[in-house]
């Protein structure tokens, strides 16, 4: 062996040793307990940053004042030794759908706590992917379990009642932000009467000034709403006992025929939308490019204030056919916690933090999405809504707006400006009614979602006949480039032979 191979080997055989030591000396950090390590994966921009200006300190009637100078984390890890004595270093990521989550995780991403939908909740329960919330996790007693103590009774209780295999989702999930999906409109454009259909987004004279969201749980939602119109609107099933059941069967149909109907719908979409979006469509509103937008009711807020301080003002709707009512929630996944008990201690003081009612405040200035949480005997919650919403002194024009089923007080309304009941209070708290005719995205099996998926590639693909004339054309112009190009180097060939020549 060379001593140019030797010292190589030599080389490699430290740096290995080296690896081997350093991955045994993390080991036994882990197992001393000196430092936690939270591997988080939430949405994109759902959690304060940090950073707030001065200006933004919020002094609420209780005589709390809230402001976010250091981003959440941060504050987290500092909360978390000083109330348990152990450190603990979040690794924080961000997703940007559902799907991308669960892709993730199915290539082998490993995390300890997620923030998925819904229907994503359920689909990671029913495979067995999840662990349980601890007792500890549930004792009121407990000062530091904010989520228990503060979670909205309304919240808790579809968290209760709404099971897979038997369990509810209460034992697996903890809810962070919920709402409506509806339409933010331009009211000079667009009347209140037709904001109130999800036909709307099928008028052709609003061609190229609409939105629609590119996601195929969603989209297919607002499609099977104008496909079942008829049915939806039907009297007896608006008054019938089990109008909700049944609206949520209606709503989550997944049969041939019913998502060979919304394909149709959303073809038609297609031809008319300004774009398919994730997240533009609250600029193309404010910037006037599109008058109507498919929205969350978060994304809704964060789209009326903007326009509101440009000077002009839209509305929200949540459509008559019925929409979808969402949650995200915190999960704990097998894959990444385990057994580990002091992982699983961490993230559910992160869940707790989150829910102790100043840091959701905090959560919920700084995202516009609405939080879980109520805040039991602190009134925190609802005195910031209050601040958000409540009447100048003084103006005339004023409603009293009943959110006590959210806030479990009967005292719990909020006297506001009557156009705050089409706009920003009525996005982030929905009234009673109109939560009647929401209701959620079921999870669907591998058959339904290969179904829709399939669906969605049709609607979201160009039909090859639809390209045949511009690919031609493009064709034709690349031949001619390249024709004049071998034209051009070879009369530049010859001038030059002829140069020398000469």
């Amino acid at each position: 062996m060379s001593k140019m191979k030797k010292h190589a080997y030599l080389l490699l055989l430290f740096a290995l040793s080296a690896c081997f030591l350093c991955g045994c000396g993390s080991e036994k950090k882990a197992e001393d307990g000196a430092e936690v390590v939270l591997r988080v994966s939430n949405w994109e921009e759902y959690i304060d940053e940090g950073g707030w200006d001065e200006e933004e300190l919020i002094e609420l009637d209780n005589g709390v004042s809230i402001i976010g100078k250091n981003p959440m984390i941060e504050d987290f890890e500092d909360w978390y030794y000083e109330t348990y004595g152990k450190r603990v270093r979040v690794e924080y990521s961000t997703f940007g759908t559902n799907e991308d989550l669960y892709n993730q995780l199915t290539l082998g991403d490993v995390y300890d706590l997620v923030c998925p939908s819904d229907y994503l909740i359920m689909k990671l329960m029913a495979e067995g992917k999840l662990n349980p919330y601890s007792d500890e996790f549930f004792d009121r007693s407990n000062v530091n379990n904010y989520y228990v103590n503060g979670v909205s009774d309304y919240i808790n209780g579809i968290f209760a009642s709404n099971k897979i295999n038997g369990e509810p989702w209460s034992k697996y999930a903890a809810g962070y932000m919920w709402g409506t999906t509806g339409i933010v409109y331009d009211p000079e454009y667009i009347t209140a009467e037709n904001a109130k259909t999800w036909e709307l987004f099928l008028d052709e004279s609003l061609e190229r000034q609409i939105t629609i969201k590119d996601n195929v749980r969603d989209s297919l939602f607002m499609a099977m709403g104008i496909y079942k119109h008829d049915l939806l609107m039907d009297p007896e099933l608006v008054s019938s006992p089990d109008y909700n059941r049944r609206l949520q069967d209606m709503m989550n149909d997944t049969s041939t025929e019913a998502v060979n109907g919304c394909e149709e719908i959303l073809r038609t979409m297609r031809g008319l939308a300004y774009s398919f979006e994730t997240d533009s469509g609250k600029a193309d509103m404010v910037t006037g490019k599109v008058h109507a937008n498919y929205q969350w009711s978060g994304d809704a807020v964060y789209t009326l204030d903007q326009a509101e301080e440009d000077g002009f003002s839209f509305e929200y709707s949540v459509p008559e056919e019925g929409s979808n009512l969402w949650f995200d929630g915190w999960v704990m996944l097998k894959a990444g916690i385990g057994d580990d008990k002091e992982k699983q201690q961490a993230a559910e003081a992160f869940v707790n933090f989150l829910s102790r009612p100043d840091n959701a405040v905090r959560n919920m200035y700084y995202i516009g999405y609405t939080s879980s949480i109520a805040g039991g005997d602190d009134d925190t919650v609802f005195s910031y809504a209050d601040w958000c919403y409540s009447a100048e002194d003084g103006e005339e024009d004023t409603v009293d707006y009943d959110i006590s089923y959210f806030f479990g007080n009967e005292d719990a309304v909020i006297t506001c400006a009557a156009e705050q009941t089409k706009r920003q209070l009525f996005a982030q708290y929905p009234t009673e009614d109109v939560i009647d005719r929401c209701v959620i995205m079921w999870y669907f099996n591998d058959e339904q979602t290969a179904r829709i998926n399939q669906m969605w590639i049709n609607v979201r693909c160009f039909d090859m006949a639809e390209a045949i004339v511009p690919l031609s054309a493009l064709a034709a112009v690349i031949v001619f480039i390249a024709v004049f190009a071998v034209i051009y180097l070879e009369r530049h060939r010859v001038f030059r032979i002829r140069k020398k020549e000469k």
